[in-house]
């Protein structure tokens, strides 16, 4: 390319010379000062195709340059772990490589294969450069790939250290850049027509005189207190993880529980048999077929007005409200879950995440340099904080966006308020889906016949489960 911009200079000037000469010769003149004429014209058209010339020059080595320094610069390569926000992945990073000159690809794991994903893709020559730890069992298993965060600018980002996975050495190795919150969401629209509000409902005691009203009287209504709370798989998370996490969060707050722990005591497992017996009596589901009921009738039974009260989180919003249901914005809430714990008055949403960064450790220096500096662009641009802002719900660092999830708000409200936030607890699980499964056997079994005995079944699957699945994981 730069060979062909000489060239042409050169020829550019030795047309002008001859051009010169051609006029020269046409006057017919053969005097002294015609000939001086054409000398300095020459000369002239010399001098400009050297000045050409070398600015062609220096053209071309500032652009190697600028490329040998952008190839130094490191390049990112992002494992994506949620799949519906791909998209929204794959433009930004396209957006920063416009901007910024560096590379940065994106690949996302399909749902439920992360965990293999990510193994497959860090025995690779070209590993990821930034990927999800979920929890401490995941950083456990990766931490000798994970960087020490401390004093990057990423990090310093953060609002404060409740979305941040420490080793056991104090060293930040995961940084959550959203953080999903679930409690029981409320048709205040189908509240009202009930002819109670949102202000009565303050602990369990109240929740349950709302929801036993409207089940007795779901007839003439039209609609029941809660939706089905299903146990088939597509639904059966909702119970042994999210409603799990309420007696595990008290049990480990009043403990002081800040790592896996090898037994549990199961020490408000009454409150939570208080709050599923509401579930599966408030509800027109029947509680002996719950191994069948699945996620999408739940959602359907609350989306389409037939429930007031349904059990989620707020990843929901966007079905509720879009396409889905068209369900109205203003009529939808999310209030705690409440089941009789002393000062639950004071309860805000559980609040937490599995979406947590973490940069490999063994990539290249500028790899690692590119990486982290990407991230911190993704936390502080208008790009960034932009797509952070529709993509989730809360977002925790400082130049965040508000978003428009009404569910996310109303977590910030309660925070807000001074009520306490129940962290996610369940991230402390050990073989998360082999204890999960445990207690919905016992779940399933309870349901269908409310008894003494089979509730000691579920108390077993909780506290005698957790050891044994420690004991299987820890060896």
């Amino acid at each position: 390319m730069m060979k062909s911009k000489k060239l042409m200079a050169w020829s550019l000037a030795t047309a002008m010379v001859l051009a010169a000469l051609t006029a020269c010769g046409g006057s017919g003149s053969s005097s002294t000062e015609t000939t001086a004429a054409a000398a300095e014209t020459t000369a002239a058209a010399e001098t400009k195709a050297a000045e050409t010339a070398a600015a062609e020059t220096a053209a071309a080595e500032t652009e190697a340059a600028e490329t040998e320094a952008a190839a130094g610069s490191g390049s990112v390569y992002y494992l994506n772990f949620k799949p519906e926000a791909d998209q929204a992945w794959q433009d930004l990073a396209a957006a920063y490589t416009a901007e910024t000159g560096v590379s940065v690809k994106v690949v996302t794991a399909a749902s439920g294969t992360y965990s293999d994903t990510l193994t497959a893709e860090m025995a690779k020559t070209e590993a990821p450069t930034i990927y999800n730890i979920g929890n401490m069992q995941g950083l456990n298993d990766w931490n000798d790939y994970a960087l020490d965060l401390t004093g990057s600018k990423v990090y310093d980002e953060r609002i404060n250290d409740d979305y941040v996975l420490f080793d056991e050495s104090g060293a930040p190795k995961a940084l959550g850049y959203c953080y999903e919150s679930f409690g029981i969401i409320v048709n205040k629209a189908l509240l009202e027509q009930a002819g109670h509000s949102l202000d009565e409902i303050k602990d369990f005691e109240s929740l349950k005189t709302v929801a036993d009203d409207i089940h007795a009287r779901a007839g003439e209504l039209g609609f029941d207190a809660f939706s089905a709370p299903g146990l088939d798989g597509s639904s059966s998370w909702r119970f042994s993880g999210h409603l799990a996490n309420i007696p595990l969060f008290y049990e480990f707050r009043d403990d002081g529980v800040t790592e896996q722990p090898a037994t549990i005591t199961g020490a408000y497992l009454d409150q939570f048999r208080a709050i599923w017996d509401l579930y599966i009596t408030d509800t027109a589901a029947n509680p002996t077929s719950l191994s069948t009921s699945t996620g999408d009738e739940s959602e359907a039974e609350f989306g389409e007005g037939k429930a007031v009260f349904y059990q989620n989180g707020d990843w929901e919003y966007a079905n509720l409200t879009g396409d889905k249901f068209g369900m109205n914005p203003d009529d939808l809430a999310m209030i705690p879950i409440y089941c009789g714990v002393e000062g639950e008055e004071k309860a805000g949403l559980n609040s937490g995440t599995e979406n947590c960064w973490a940069i490999n450790s063994q990539a290249s220096e500028e790899n690692i340099q590119a990486s982290l500096d990407f991230l911190y662009w993704v936390v502080t641009s208008e790009d960034g904080t932009s797509m952070l802002a529709e993509q989730f719900s809360g977002i925790p660092f400082k130049n965040a966006k508000d978003s428009a999830n009404v569910f996310g708000a109303n977590a910030k409200e309660y925070a807000s308020a001074g009520n306490y936030t129940l962290s996610w607890a369940f991230n402390y699980t050990p073989n998360v889906d082999s204890w999960r499964a445990t207690v919905v056997t016992a779940l399933t079994a309870y349901s269908a016949d409310p008894t003494d005995d089979n509730w000691a079944k579920v108390v077993e699957a909780f506290v005698e489960g957790w050891a044994y699945e420690y004991n299987m994981q820890n060896g």
